[in-house]
């Protein structure tokens, strides 16, 4: 098992009211994405355990892109991997973006 980390800054706040959100599931090939509202406005975390090991650079890029795209402030994201493709990983960033960006709890 490796534990990968990256924090960002990020251009403005997740919108939303809901704390945390979940999308996914952990399975051959999958993943699961916890996100939750316990951050400073300007900043961004996302912790990663994943079984595939060496893959570091790949989830920098995939990560990268993900900031640069929602600027998601004051989230941080869980994310259990599978073995998913960066394609899956970036559609789960998504999803839970726009899962706590909905009002609720």
């Amino acid at each position: 098992m490796e534990d990968i980390s990256f924090r960002h800054p990020a251009r403005a706040r997740a919108r939303g009211t809901r704390r945390s959100a979940i999308v996914g599931v952990v399975a051959s090939g999958n993943l699961e994405v916890l996100v939750e509202r316990v951050l400073p406005d300007a900043e961004c975390a996302v912790d990663i355990k994943t079984a595939a090991i060496g893959f570091g650079e790949v989830w920098s890029a995939v990560i990268g892109d993900f900031v640069e795209r929602y600027s998601p402030g004051g989230l941080r994201f869980s994310i259990n991997d599978g073995g998913a493709r960066p394609d899956t990983v970036s559609l789960r960033l998504a999803q839970a973006v726009r899962l706590i960006s909905e009002a609720g709890q």
